[in-house]
């Protein structure tokens, strides 16, 4: 097994084997760039050393020293030499980016003897001890596990006791204090010195690298991003090159596109006499890397050309560490450079009409998801502007990453897990972020750090999960020890309310209310022409349709706005409940109740009719019976409440299908129990024990003794699974005949008024073909009749929506009938699993997820293995029976995007989610068909 690649050797397909950053090495040397001489161990590696039980295998350290030869040979040093020595750094590098995840060391190779001939060679005496310390506290911090805290508390001291405001002014004998305090800090804390010995130095960091593969921040960001947890990481070791061996060298970090905006120029920052880490850690507030013009005219321009070189050479925005040795650029790393959603886009949108991509890749660069943060929310002008006023400003930093949250300011990442799951809004306060923070990030509602730049850790991990983040506050002085920060002459304390303003770098004392943007998420949208035309060119090549889930006008407006090309489920149960309905709904189902005796009599006579051939006598008798039911009191009441009820239903869906002219509207049918319409059982006993206790009858009290009765024979122990949906249909059809009256009423007199409406009509809760069947010849019959009455011929289909598992493996039978599927993957979930979606998610989902038990949330992401299953024997047998059956799914699942591709493989016509996931789903239904011929291939 050959575990060990020159950088000559791989080349950028070979990512899988080499990392990312191995992988990139490789191909910069391939091209001819100024990379350091080194070499690549490989994810293989990894992978057999823990499958050894964290034992190296057998050859690779034979094959590591023989590269490491190969790499003096190159520079023309000798590892562990006490003359000319090399130093390497040893970096971690998986197959997938995971900034500030794992680890890495630099300057290995140093003790005293090759430090002291470091700065013999150089003759540079401060540069040696500079970078020997670095040595032992990276080297102490990631294979002893020293804590990195008491590293800092005596800098803090050094440079307070030299008048220093940072590192790269301290000179040799303050270094040399350093070192001093260094290897006390180790000796306390460490049983094992830091080795004199190079090789071995070499050996323990390999495997410190392969360790931090399992460290915890490593798995909470895999976890999180769903990156496998078996991939490994490779280790990449490189001669080392100095940006901290004088001012006429540097360390920086640039983008070849800015990461924010998407502005095509380069983006960066850079420190003079700095090595790497103290850019990304966010130590010492970098330049702008337009100053570097200035300092190194001749480097910058080498680099704008390399730079543009590795952009073209990629397709995307690459990310780019370089560093500056006594003038001379070197290339240490490339990685498409992460991005906020609002670069994606534009950077998307640019490198197409560049010619760099085409328009298919273009809209599959985009992630479905990031939409969101386009619409992230931003602080109310007008409050933002009382607290500017108010002199609440405490202070500007750098605007990292996008969006507005207030929150409690905590100053641990373990303090805010805790906070936030108590549902408290935090803002992790830190003096600046490192990987161990990253559980506290993902849970915090916004980031906000005394140091650091836009390439700092805090800045990249923020944009990567969308929240906002302001970085680089010199305004705030951070306190970790005590718990605060001051600023501009408050003291904010742990639990004291802060606000962050990631659009702008503002910092606020109190909350600040959040809106919405300025303009509707369609405005929004439709003002970035970016996003606008790749969300045109999704739609060219997308087969899926993508509808809405809309309940009201508004809702469908705004589903239309958004690009929605109709709607997927109109729930009618949530129109039922404004006052003036519920009340009528509650006064129909008393008098419901009452007319029970009376209908049963109706039934008997219609028995009767049927068993005497229909005979006259009979047929007088049923006549009579159905005119004492209609003639009753309580029928009265009950059709009086009924037609009410018909009138605002005739308004509702003339107003929604107004809304969406032209396209189709799926209206299900009341699905929910009836006993949702009434008073809860324990509040009306309550309440008629109070007025009981008053002593005298009233008409109030009898009319809640009526609902108490009402509310106890509706009353069910598991209503999910009760009476409702076509059950109630078939035992109160009189409830569906009216809304499907107020659909063919409110559908005609639009047609007449000259707008195209196109009502669908869904029968739900479906189990049995007989259940479907029964109900459509009934209400078949009304369209008919009102067809009739109106003089129209309105040809409205009915379907179902399948959300049983029996419905599904009767889905043939039902398709002899059904001009219509749609898939309620809510309750399909629920069903399959036998979870209650509520209880589930609140107490013991979160628990399956974490260990493996389920590899995603099933109300999130469709289950494919059970639900999935299930949905594909609906389709096919579903087909098999009606080839001109249209099939949707109108779950929340709809607007996910790994759910909109599974759709799109096993052949449904059209998804459907809430309005502000639309243009998620259009994105994603396109994505479907361009990683669909990407597999074909």
């Amino acid at each position: 097994m050959k575990y060990v690649y020159r950088f000559q050797e791989g080349s950028a397909a070979r990512r899988d084997l080499l990392g990312g950053k191995g992988a990139n090495l490789s191909e910069m040397a391939r091209l001819g760039l100024p990379v350091p001489p080194g070499f690549t161990v490989t994810t293989e590696a990894c992978r057999e050393y823990y499958r050894l039980e964290k034992r190296m295998p057998e050859g690779l350290w034979d094959d590591v020293r023989t590269h490491l030869k190969s790499v003096e040979e190159q520079v023309g040093h000798a590892f562990g030499s006490p003359d000319d020595p090399l130093l390497v750094s040893v970096r971690s590098g998986a197959r997938f980016s995971m900034p500030g995840m794992m680890d890495t060391i630099l300057n290995l190779g140093l003790n005293d003897r090759t430090a002291a001939g470091l700065a013999s060679f150089t003759g540079d005496k401060r540069f040696a001890l500079d970078s020997h310390r670095r040595f032992l506290q990276m080297f102490a911090k990631v294979v002893l596990r020293v804590p990195g805290e008491p590293f800092e508390e005596a800098l803090d001291d050094v440079r307070s006791g030299a008048g220093a405001s940072t590192d790269a002014e301290f000179t040799a004998e303050d270094l040399s204090e350093v070192l001093r305090r260094f290897r006390s800090i180790i000796s306390h804390h460490s049983s094992v010195p830091v080795p004199d010995d190079p090789w071995e130095q070499l050996r323990m960091a390999i495997e410190a690298v392969f360790d931090s593969w399992g460290n915890k921040r490593a798995t909470v960001y895999r976890d999180h991003h769903g990156i496998p947890h078996d991939l490994g990481t490779a280790v990449n070791i490189m001669s080392m090159v100095f940006g901290n061996s004088g001012w006429d060298s540097a360390s920086g970090v640039c983008f070849t596109r800015d990461p924010a905006d998407g502005t095509r120029r380069l983006y960066g920052e850079y420190l003079p006499n700095a090595q790497g880490e103290d850019v990304v850690s966010g130590a010492r507030t970098p330049s702008a890397i337009a100053k570097l013009e200035m300092e190194f005219p001749d480097v910058y321009r080498e680099l704008s050309e390399t730079a543009a070189r590795l952009e073209s050479h990629y397709r995307d925005v690459q990310d780019i560490e370089f560093t500056i040795e006594k003038g001379r650029l070197f290339m240490l790393q490339t990685r498409t450079g992460k991005r906020t959603a609002h670069a994606a886009v534009k950077i998307a949108h640019d490198m197409a009409e560049e010619g760099l991509i085409s328009r298919e890749e273009a809209v599959d660069r985009v992630r479905p998801d990031d939409l969101a943060q386009l619409l992230m929310p931003r602080f109310d002008e007008e409050a933002k502007e009382q607290a500017l006023s108010s002199g609440r400003l405490l202070g500007r930093g750098l605007n990292a990453s996008p969006g507005a949250a207030s929150g409690q300011a905590i100053f641990d990442a373990d303090t805010a897990v805790a906070a936030a799951a108590q549902g408290e809004p935090v803002i992790l306060v830190r003096l600046e972020t490192n990987a161990d923070d990253i559980h506290g990030i993902m849970n915090a509602d916004a980031v906000l750090t005394g140091r650091g730049g836009g390439t700092s850790h805090a800045a990249v991990v923020t944009r990567g999960l969308g929240k906002p983040a302001v970085v680089g506050c010199d305004d705030i002085t951070v306190d970790h020890q005590n718990r605060r920060f001051t600023a501009n002459g408050s003291t904010v304390r742990e639990g004291d309310r802060v606000s962050v303003d990631g659009f702008t770098g503002e910092v606020f004392l109190g909350s600040i209310d959040v809106d919405s943007p300025d303009a509707s998420p369609a405005e929004r949208i439709h003002k970035m022409p970016e996003l606008a035309r790749i969300l045109g060119w999704a739609d060219d090549v997308r087969r899926l349709r993508v509808r809405a889930n809309a309940d009201t006008p508004q809702d469908a407006q705004d589903a239309r706005d958004l690009g929605a090309e109709g709607i997927g489920l109109c729930r009618t149960e949530h129109m039922f409940f404004p006052p003036e309905r519920l009340s009528l709904m509650q006064e129909m189902l008393l008098a419901a109740r009452a007319t029970i005796d009376h209908q049963d009599e109706v039934e008997r006579a219609r028995e009767a009719f049927i068993e005497a051939g229909e005979a006259e006598d009979a047929a007088g008798r049923l006549r009579e019976a159905e005119e004492r039911l209609a003639q009753s009191e309580e029928a009265v009441v009950y059709h009086r409440a009924l037609d009410q009820l018909l009138q605002f239903q005739r308004n509702d869906f003339s107003t929604i299908l107004r809304a969406m002219q032209g396209k189709p509207v799926v209206i299900r049918l009341l699905d929910a129990p009836l006993h949702e319409f009434l008073p809860p059982h324990e509040t009306l006993a309550k309440e008629i024990a109070q007025l009981e206790a008053k002593g005298s009858r009233s008409a109030e009290l009898e009319e809640k003794e009526s609902l108490l009765r009402a509310s106890k024979e509706l009353r069910e122990t598991n209503p999910m699974l009760g009476h409702r949906g076509c059950r109630l249909g078939l035992t109160h059809p009189d409830v569906y005949e009216m809304q499907v009256r107020a659909i063919v009423d409110a559908a005609a007199d639009l047609i007449k008024q000259g707008v195209d409406a196109r009502p669908e009509i869904m029968i739900p809760l479906v189990a049995a073909a007989s259940e479907f069947r029964t109900l459509l010849g009934r209400l078949r019959r009304v369209v008919e009749e009102t067809n009739s009455r109106l003089g129209l011929s309105l040809d409205i289909p009915f379907g179902t929506m399948i959300e049983l598992p029996r419905a599904a493996l009767a889905a043939g039978e039902l398709a002899r009938d059904a001009s219509f599927f749609s898939f309620g993957s809510n309750d399909l979930t629920q069903m399959v699993f036998g979870f209650s979606r509520d209880d589930a998610e609140e107490k013991f989902l979160r628990f399956y997820i974490q260990r493996d038990l389920l590899a995603a949330n099933p109300f999130e992401t469709i289950d494919e293995e059970g639900v999935g299953r299930l949905m594909n024997i609906a389709v096919e047998a579903g087909r098999q029976s009606n080839n001109a059956l249209e099939i949707g799914l109108c779950g929340e699942h709809g607007g996910d995007p790994s759910s909109v591709a599974f759709c799109h493989r096993i052949g449904l016509d059209y998804v459907s989610c809430s309005a502000p996931r639309i243009p998620a789903a259009r994105l994603a239904a396109a994505q479907a068909v361009i990683g669909g011929r990407e597999r074909d291939v």
